[in-house]
């Protein structure tokens, strides 16, 4: 994972970042450490910085005599939270949604079926504490979004497969930009609190098959919501 930087570097960082990801900054195309300086007014350091990470995310490549290139996109790390938030906020929004929500049909019903079979009693009672909270805050979009992360997080953490674990910020970045890019009704729909609070049930009597399939009836939901808010696209 690439190192957190701030200020001016992320500023630079977002900036080339989305550029990248958007086509303006095409593969191939050179960023020459000079040209950053004058057109960001930038000081070589805080460019440096920023194209580590960017290289980091394998957004960009070294390559001798020639210097800092746009990798195609076959190479990027698309894994990567930062690379996630910049294309859902960009031109290709409706195809990061597509792959992200496929990504979290095939992976989070089968972390929430192993979670009931692995889950202590403590994780257990944390699940159907979390899911309380949803059904608290279903008037504060903030306060929903912050205990949905938890709860996707946890389901994850639960299923005792270090690779699901892995995929915790994915998750969280995909939730976190349909809720920020409008992309979700602007009160939590009853059907799908009900729905997380059934996934915590299933998985506190360990009863893997009931919190894959409401898991699944998540995700499900979550796609059809972003689908009718993007127009079908």
């Amino acid at each position: 994972m690439h190192p957190v930087i701030s200020g001016l570097p992320a500023k630079l960082l977002a900036t080339l970042g989305t550029a990248i990801v958007n086509g303006d900054l095409a593969p191939g195309a050179v960023l020459r450490t000079e040209e950053l300086e004058r057109s960001h007014a930038v000081s070589r350091t805080v460019v440096r910085e920023t194209l580590r990470v960017l290289e980091s995310m394998r957004l960009v490549t070294s390559r001798r005599r020639v210097g800092i290139t746009v990798r195609p996109r076959a190479e990027w790390n698309l894994y990567d939270p930062m690379v996630i938030r910049w294309r859902l906020a960009g031109v290709e929004r409706a195809a990061q949604l597509r792959s992200l929500t496929e990504l979290r049909a095939a992976v989070e019903p089968v972390a929430a079926g192993l979670a009931a079979r692995n889950a202590t009693p403590e994780q257990a009672g944390q699940l159907v504490s979390l899911a309380l909270s949803l059904r608290a805050s279903v008037t504060d979009l903030e306060a929903f979004l912050r205990h949905d992360i938890a709860f996707h997080h946890l389901v994850l953490r639960m299923s005792g497969n270090e690779m699901f674990t892995q995929l915790a910020e994915v998750v969280g970045e995909v939730l976190s930009g349909r809720t920020h890019h409008h992309l979700m009704p602007a009160r939590p729909e009853a059907e799908a609190v009900r729905l997380h609070a059934a996934v915590a049930e299933a998985v506190a009597r360990a009863d893997p098959a009931a919190a894959e399939a409401a898991m699944r009836a998540i995700v499900t939901q979550a796609a059809e919501e972003m689908s009718a808010a993007l127009g079908g696209a």
